[in-house]
């Protein structure tokens, strides 16, 4: 009896003719995602990634690696049996004993996929329940209500058994949606935009801003760690640091203090938005969420997006900020996140921030920076790391 793991796609199956290259790149991201736990076969049929181990493998780390998969929708961890239903119901006995055997009540569950197989679902769920009765004497039928479900699947290949599947993580492949640049700080907010967006399908790189002296090297850190977090989800990625504090320092000079903010998140947007283009992206991504401070408001993003060509995403736009606190947790971020390291965000925070600003002022406001010889200066300083994701 072989113990492999199924995992069902989920949005995937909704594509049409293009549905073999989302399948393609689905296969290839759990190969490489499991690749560190040992020899695996992955395959894909009808609708169902079968994750193999070979010898020396590691079932149960792979099993935690895919549930991090985008493109998966459940999975579970399975027998594998001959297509005999005598087989099947030993098989089924056998495999799942601990939780027959702490179970009071239990309904069985078939799918047939192979239409060639003599026998129907409702016949197999007769014949193994009453299989599975005899062997638990205990147990009570419960189609309503079940302490457990027996999970039946008759396949091209061989049949399955198993208990409950559990959730994956949904979403589809990343590298199917496309590359863009995700503006990382270390608080709460970006790292979860990272991962949403990610979670369609796209391939990310970061920009991250540092203002040393103002922000110290463990911030830089921080922002780091928390994209190897995403990382587990997202998988590698390359983070550019871009040294802001001249620029800081010069609208603080030469600006009025009320524009300040949004200033510096225009200059944000065209340094990310030249390193997006340099490294193929077709978009930006902000952790921003309407209203949430004073330069989130409408006004303040139009001014913000006026100094980007390319397209600025924003999935956490309509989001609560206790619903964005519960993503965090969900996807393991939010403890790094509250660590009490500042960004550069923080750093020269005006006392009374204009909160609807017009274009047309931040405009004149911006005129004694020389735009372009501080964004050469970001340019040439720019620090480049490889993330890797936590194993």
């Amino acid at each position: 009896m072989r113990e492999i793991l199924l995992a069902k796609l989920g949005e995937v199956v909704l594509k049409g003719l293009n549905r073999r290259g989302f399948e393609d790149v689905l296969l290839a991201n759990i190969r490489r995602r499991v690749a560190a736990f040992g020899p695996f076969d992955v395959r894909e049929a009808q609708s169902t990634v079968y994750v193999t181990p070979k010898e020396g493998a590691d079932l149960d780390a792979a099993g935690e690696r895919i549930a991090k998969v985008f493109g998966i929708a459940t999975f579970s961890r399975a027998c594998e049996l001959p297509k005999d239903l005598g087989a099947i119901c030993a098989g089924a006995a056998e495999y799942l004993n601990r939780e027959l055997s702490a179970a009071g009540t239990f309904k069985v569950e078939c799918r047939r996929s192979d239409k060639k197989f003599p026998y129907r679902s409702p016949e197999i769920c007769a014949r193994v329940g009453g299989y599975l009765q005899e062997k638990f004497p205990r147990l009570r039928v419960d189609v309503e209500h079940p302490g457990f479900t027996v999970r039946v699947e008759v396949r091209d290949f061989a049949a399955y058994v198993h208990g409950s599947a559990r959730r994956g993580a949904g979403g589809i492949p990343v590298g199917t949606g496309g590359k863009a640049a995700v503006l990382i700080s270390g608080g709460i907010d970006s790292p979860v935009a990272a991962w949403m967006m990610a979670r369609r399908g796209v391939e990310l790189t970061a920009v991250h801003f540092a203002s040393p002296p103002y922000t110290s090297e463990r911030a830089e850190q921080k922002a780091a760690d928390l994209l190897r977090r995403v990382g587990e989800y997202a998988g590698r990625m390359t983070m550019f640091t871009v040294p802001f504090a001249k620029v800081q320092e010069e609208i603080l000079a030469r600006c009025p203090e009320e524009f300040f903010t949004v200033i510096m998140r225009r200059f944000m947007m065209r340094a990310a938005e030249r390193i997006a283009v340099g490294q193929g992206c077709g978009a930006l991504v902000t952790g921003e969420s309407l209203g949430q401070v004073a330069s989130q408001t409408l006004q303040a993003i139009a001014c913000t997006d006026a100094a980007a060509r390319m397209p600025v995403f924003r999935p956490l736009i309509g989001m609560d900020k206790v619903d964005i606190i519960a993503l965090a947790r969900r996807i393991g971020t939010y403890d790094l996140s509250i660590l009490p390291y500042e960004d550069c965000c923080t750093v020269f925070t005006p006392r009374h921030p204009r909160t609807r600003p017009a274009l047309e002022a931040v405009l004149r406001a911006e005129e004694p920076l020389d735009a372009e010889a501080l964004l050469a200066d970001c340019a040439a300083r720019v620090k480049t790391t490889k993330i890797e994701p936590n194993r």
